[in-house]
């Protein structure tokens, strides 16, 4: 991969930043999506955020080399602090995180988010409680997708603040959309997490110890949903 061939993860994002944007990528690692999107012409400026120096000195020099200093400002921050108010930012991805950090950015971060940007989210698990948070911030997801690559199995989050929105407790969990569309490819990652789900309620009944009785009752519960899902 690099900055004019993406990861077919980071494709799948790429598809949702609007036309025209300013971009915020955040946690951008090496800097190829905001690069590869201004090489193809589909946004019109870009920051680049890092948390941490590797991947920041990264970014850096990917934009250096593609010529891009002008259109894609690099910054070393914690987070949305990336965000500075004249940058006039349309959208914001968050990829390759776990959900709850993604969560705690965009959380920790809110006095930087005017509310009329396009969050385009692809969390490594933790797909919930960032759905739990777009809820309770008045985000309606607009787009879901699940795809394979690698063996892994990866979702993409697009919300938009739209308003009270209410998701009852297994739309938080799969998906509001992908339990409309219910793709093979979201069917295949529930047949597998059911499998894993099965043999962890099966060690915890073998367990030499007591397993907390919430703690059992909770996997036993999402053991229930995904079954009636793929019934």
């Amino acid at each position: 991969m690099n900055e004019q061939t993406l990861s077919m993860r980071l494709e799948r994002v790429a598809r949702h930043v609007p036309a025209g944007a300013r971009l915020a990528d955040i946690g951008s690692d090496h800097g190829y999506l905001p690069v590869a999107l201004i090489n193809r012409g589909v946004i019109a400026a870009a920051l680049a955020g890092e948390v941490a120096v590797t991947p920041f000195r990264s970014a850096e020099r990917t934009v250096r080399e593609s010529a891009l200093d002008a259109k894609i400002s690099v910054r070393l921050a914690n987070g949305l602090a990336a965000i500075e108010p004249g940058d006039g930012i349309t959208a914001i991805s968050l990829c390759g995180m776990g959900g709850e950090t993604i969560r705690d950015i965009l959380d920790g971060g809110k006095g930087r988010l005017s509310g009329q940007e396009r969050l385009i989210l692809q969390p490594n698990g933790g797909e919930q409680p960032l759905r739990q948070w777009l809820m309770d911030n008045d985000y309606r997801i607009v787009s879901e997708e699940v795809l394979r690559e690698n063996r892994f199995y990866y979702e993409i989050i697009v919300a938009e603040r739209d308003g009270p929105v209410a998701y009852s407790a297994q739309e938080l969990y799969f998906g509001p959309l992908q339990l409309q569309a219910r793709s093979p490819v979201f069917l295949a990652k529930w047949q597998r997490l059911l499998r894993l789900k099965q043999k962890t309620l099966v060690s915890f009944a073998q367990a030499q110890q007591a397993v907390a009785e919430e703690k059992v009752q909770d996997m036993a519960l999402q053991v229930r949903w995904i079954s009636e899902l793929l019934a």
